[in-house]
């Protein structure tokens, strides 16, 4: 178990592959951890540096008090990825590991080369829809936001499936603090300016079922940034990474080798 002081929070990360490979870092979703990319990793091409962390508030990470700020999400992740001398990285950021992505990216054009907006936006829902679920978690705690979010994350027929239940319980397992503080990030972001300012690589992942980031937000958001393109997965929610893990990895595959990075 690796874990980084940035001076603000400690850190979980994980290293996998090669140390000396090229760097690909991930960035997980609102309520889940790192293993949330499990099983994408085994059928990633062969010699890459893969570099994964637990955000603030959730899984191994520091917990601190709510409210958090995106800019403070950023910091964290640019301060793990210096501590690791990681330069010219393919970052792929899902939900709100898509706005970290963006506005790391926006900052820090040494650390990131490329990116993967997977299941994003530039700004994701309103301040009043993250009100709304943020009183709910403060009055009734994280089980009582567990059915609609399955509903957001997965297609019905994976809602079906019996392993629906353990990312629930992972969701739920989430400190409500750490989630609350993360909420309160993303209610108030609006990377529109600064995301349709980037030029760089840049492939949109989108589920087609997906309640929580739509596949046209998703476009609206990659759009914003010349020479990118999406690619929408059939039959998939907002975590098409767990739905169908061989198709989101032939993705990354094909952009990998697109920019020269496998």
């Amino acid at each position: 178990m690796k874990v980084f002081d940035t001076g603000q929070v400690k850190l979980h990360y994980r290293v996998d592959g090669d140390p000396s490979g090229a760097p690909l870092v991930f960035a997980n979703s609102l309520g889940t951890d790192l293993r949330l990319w499990d099983a994408v990793l085994p059928l990633l091409p062969p010699g890459l540096r893969i570099i994964r962390y637990d955000k603030r508030g959730h899984g191994l990470s520091d917990c601190p008090k709510a409210p958090y700020s995106m800019g403070a999400l950023v910091k964290d992740v640019e301060s793990l990825l210096d501590h690791l001398e990681v330069r010219e990285c393919v970052f792929v950021g899902l939900s709100i590991g898509g706005l970290i992505a963006q506005g790391l990216a926006s900052k820090r054009l040494d650390i990131v080369r490329a990116l993967v907006l997977s299941n994003t936006g530039a700004k994701i829902a309103t301040r009043e829809i993250w009100g709304d679920r943020i009183d709910t978690i403060r009055r009734h705690g994280m089980p009582a936001i567990g059915d609609a979010t399955m509903k957001r994350w997965f297609s019905k027929g994976f809602r079906e499936k019996p392993e629906m239940a353990a990312w629930r319980n992972m969701l739920i397992s989430t400190p409500a603090e750490g989630y609350i503080g993360c909420a309160d990030a993303i209610a108030g972001t609006d990377f529109y300016t600064p995301t349709a300012a980037l030029r760089l690589p840049c492939l949109g992942i989108a589920g087609s079922e997906d309640d929580a980031t739509p596949p046209d937000l998703v476009r609206e958001t990659v759009d914003l940034i010349p020479g990118s393109r999406l690619e929408i997965m059939r039959r998939a929610g907002h975590l098409p990474c767990v739905e169908d893990s061989e198709t989101y990895a032939s993705h990354l595959r094909a952009f990998l080798k697109e920019v020269g990075h496998a």
